[in-house]
């Protein structure tokens, strides 16, 4: 009976050691399964914002300046926003306004116009310059201006509607 028990006992033993060895896994093993994480594209490669970029003014020697973003089409999204006055900004007569969008996103073409300051839309609007790249422009002529910069950027991103409310002195 003694034999019986211990050869009983290494059939277990043997029966958990060959079903701990499979479990444990092998070349020709199915792989655990892991949770991945979704990216947005290759490694390194960094995510699409949710929305537009910030555009900031500035003159030489001037901090910039945010402007206000208004209507904007990005993604599978966008927002309709009302005529903005924009965010107040302090120039002289025909400096030059560069502006700056932070986190970088290629520009491919952009329109920058000028309206009375308390016009409620952009009828009867001044073009100030257009192109592509990074935007630049002259001041408007002295008094109180609405500034907007109507962007459109690269790669299909969509495009973006910007306001100021610039004090020519």
């Amino acid at each position: 009976m003694t034999a019986t028990i211990s050869v009983g006992r290494s059939l277990v033993i043997l029966g958990l050691a060959l079903a701990a060895v499979g479990c444990s896994g092998s070349a020709t093993s199915t792989p655990a399964m892991t949770p991945t994480i979704a990216t947005a594209g290759p490694t390194g490669t960094p995510a699409v914002p949710t929305e537009p970029p910030e555009i900031a003014l500035l003159v030489e020697g001037g901090d910039p300046v945010a402007g206000q973003l208004g209507t904007y089409t990005w993604g599978d999204g966008g927002s309709d926003a009302p005529w903005l006055t924009g965010a107040p900004l302090r120039v002289g007569p025909g400096e030059r306004l560069a502006a700056r969008v932070e986190p970088f996103a290629a520009v491919s073409a952009w329109e920058a116009q000028v309206v009375p300051w308390d016009a409620d839309g952009p009828a009867g609007a001044v073009p100030l310059g257009s192109g592509s790249g990074e935007p630049a422009f002259p001041a408007p002529n002295p008094g109180r201006w609405t500034i907007h910069l109507e962007v459109t950027y690269a790669a299909g991103l969509g495009s973006a509607n910007y306001f100021w409310q610039v004090d020519v002195e």
